[in-house]
């Protein structure tokens, strides 16, 4: 038997993953004063250094500090801030795995002087861009010392170097390109940033000095946050501290660093000296969401210059990832957002299910309960479908059908279930129809292969859908998104139905959904037979009991849903390939589940996944629920005879 070989090879570190490290500082700054502020700087960037940054941003007008006013018609300051730019990059040239991002003002060749931000690594300074968008307001009177680089023909190069609002800087890494907008160029209604991510940027970095109001900071925390989303990127706003002149604005140092849509870290507000905040950004995740984006991939953001900024990123174990790796990527950690989601996810269900009872004039719902969670959670669906409608819940012909392993727990709960819901409950025992289907086809019924179990889940099958025809109604699926992924359903069984109200919700979601019913909009007797439900094992019990207990549990089969649903995730959400998704697996469930473990299951996933397709390729209509799903009409067109081979190649490359 092949032997696993620990974490992850020893050459094998976060950045072969898609990761780098960035990093947004706020320094310590003294008005004019260049020197102080030179020394500060750099000791900033070493500290991200330090930490393993690869890209770090540091505040807008950083080297002579943003509310410098009148002083920045003076030559010595402006020579000055030249010069401690010279020198700044020079002093940090021996961190050649760095690429910082400096403020300073800077007079250029058509002698006009801009409010720019330097991009400096290994020495040399490599461009300049200048601020587009000039804030001439209330507390803000930028177009008095600087010109607007918008809408101006500018100079190519100051000195040689790159200048201009068109200049992206490729970082050696792939998929690590970075542009730069400058504080006000973010609150304009067109933001610069929207073009640079068209034209390849996958990290913005936006040097900042925006002072401190009531309210201010969660503004400026969505807009950053929103802005990484409508780039598919990741976006880093370092923000000015209050070493900032306090004469009539006070600045708290807020960075950020957001990822499409999502905030990885932010510093403390109203806190002198210097702060950093540290993530690790996934570069081939933004690089899939803008491959499978075809409004991002048409459009056309028009010429730029890129600079090749060549990088020597420093080693880094992936045990080191400064980034939570959430192990259940579809149930939120918060509560609150948990609850919020689970009642849009039912109100999702619902109206699906609605809106086809009305299409086809049908006032009656049948499906089956077994008093497990899906069923469970379907049935739910269901009563609140004709709830919408105005229909009598007895339109809900739920039927229990226990069978050669149903246990008294769950038929018990079904019984129980079905009556306190208000439907019409019917019981049809298929024990004795499957045996005489045994004999019918020549099976051993002592012999519990697949033919056994298929049997059952076809002849409930059959029963809902002729129970459908006498009462013209329509059969409800009470499968999950989980199962379609894995094909743990009876092909023409349970794999079938006239509408499939859970096609869009994993197993790991299923139980919060009963759970919060539960809890949410049922009391007494339904609230305890909810709750039983929630924390009955997950069975298809379609074995025989030995001593009265389950013979059979789907996760000892099949696998943990947790890893399952970890795995569907990043496979189909992002296209992360096994070895990526097998790293971030072992970070997220370090301490439950061993490495081998994870490959042993992964391995099943992928096998499952690929082998399973032709079942979801004729999976009846269903509701979308959250950005996985795996409809052949929609998110998921595969072929059902695809291989599976460099899938399996790279699982097994992970033994040796």
């Amino acid at each position: 038997m092949a032997t696993y070989r620990g974490a992850m090879p020893t050459t094998d570190d976060w950045r072969t993953h898609g990761f780098i490290r960035v990093a947004t500082v706020t320094a310590e700054v003294t008005v004019a004063d260049l020197e102080a502020n030179r020394r500060s700087l750099e000791s900033a960037v070493r500290s991200a250094a330090a930490l393993g940054a690869t890209v770090v941003v540091t505040p807008e007008l950083g080297l002579t500090g943003y509310s410098a006013g009148d002083l920045f018609a003076q030559q010595l300051l402006l020579a000055g801030a030249w010069s401690a730019l010279g020198h700044l990059a020079e002093n940090l040239a021996d961190l050649g795995h760095v690429t910082a991002v400096v403020g300073l003002p800077v007079r250029a060749t058509d002698s006009r002087v801009y409010n720019a931000a330097a991009v400096v690594s290994g020495g040399t300074i490599w461009g300049i861009v200048p601020k587009q968008y000039l804030p001439n307001r209330a507390e803000f009177y930028e177009d008095r010392w600087f010109t607007r680089a918008l809408g101006r023909t500018l100079p190519a190069s100051i000195e040689g170097i790159a200048f201009g609002t068109d200049l992206l800087f490729d970082l050696g890494a792939e998929g690590a390109v970075l542009g730069i907008e400058l504080c006000e160029d973010l609150w304009s209604a067109s933001p610069p940033s929207g073009t640079l991510a068209l034209a390849g940027a996958t990290i913005i970095a936006n040097p900042s000095a925006s002072p401190e109001v009531l309210g201010k900071s969660v503004y400026r925390r969505e807009l950053v946050r929103m802005q990484s989303a409508r780039c598919l990127a990741a976006y880093l706003y370092a923000g000015s501290g209050p070493g900032e002149s306090t004469m009539d604005v006070v600045f708290a140092g807020h960075s950020l660093v957001a990822e499409n849509g999502v905030i990885l870290g932010e510093t403390k507000r109203f806190e002198f000296g210097e702060h950093i905040v540290t993530t690790d950004i996934d570069l081939t995740q933004l690089l899939h969401e803008r491959a499978t984006n075809s409004s991002f991939a048409s459009a056309d953001p028009g010429p730029h210059r890129m600079v090749s900024v060549p990088l020597r990123p420093a080693p880094a174990p992936l045990a080191d990832l400064k980034r939570a790796i959430d192990a259940h990527p579809f149930v939120p950690s918060d509560a609150a957002r948990r609850r919020a989601n689970c009642e849009e996810i039912f109100a999702i269900q619902a109206t699906g299910l609605a809106k086809r009872l009305r299409h086809t004039g049908s006032k009656r719902v049948v499906l089956g309960i077994s008093g497990g969670l899906d069923s469970t959670l379907a049935v739910l669906v269901a009563c609140r479908a004709l709830d919408v409608l105005g229909i009598d819940r007895s339109g809900v012909q739920a039927i229990t059908m226990p069978g050669l392993g149903t246990t008294d727990r769950t038929y018990k709960n079904a019984l129980g279930l079905m009556t306190a819901l208000g439907t019409t409950p019917r019981e049809i025992p298929i024990a004795d129809a499957v045996l005489a289907h045994f004999d019918d086809i020549g099976h051993d019924a002592h012999t519990h292969d697949v033919v056994y179990e298929n049997s059952q889940a076809r002849e409930r099958t059959q029963i809902l859908m002729d129970v459908a025809n006498e009462v013209g109604g329509m059969v409800v699926g009470t499968g999950d998104l989980s199962e379609a992924a894995l094909g743990w359903m009876t092909f023409n069984g349970d794999h079938m139905s006239m509408y499939h109200v859970n096609a869009g919700v994993p197993k790991t979601l299923v139980r919060y959904l009963v759970q919060w019913a539960a809890d949410e909009l049922f009391e007494g007797e339904t609230r305890r037979i909810l709750h039983d439900i929630v924390d009955t094992p997950i069975t298809p019990e379609l074995l025989p009991l030995k001593d009265g207990r389950l013979a059979q549990k789907t996760e000892e089969v099949v696998g943990p849903y947790d890893l399952h649903d970890f795995f569907l995730f990043h496979i189909v959400r992002y296209g992360s390939r096994p070895a990526k998704v097998f790293a971030l697996a072992q970070k997220a469930f370090g301490g439950r589940y061993d490495g081998p473990t994870i490959l042993s299951w992964l391995e099943v996933f992928v096998r499952r996944f690929f082998a399973q397709q032709f079942k979801r390729s004729s999976m009846p209509d269903g509701p979308k629920v959250g950005s996985v799903a795996l409809s052949p009409r929609g998110d998921w067109r595969m072929p059902s005879d695809a291989s599976s081979a460099s899938w399996l190649t790279e699982v097994q490359s992970l033994r040796t």
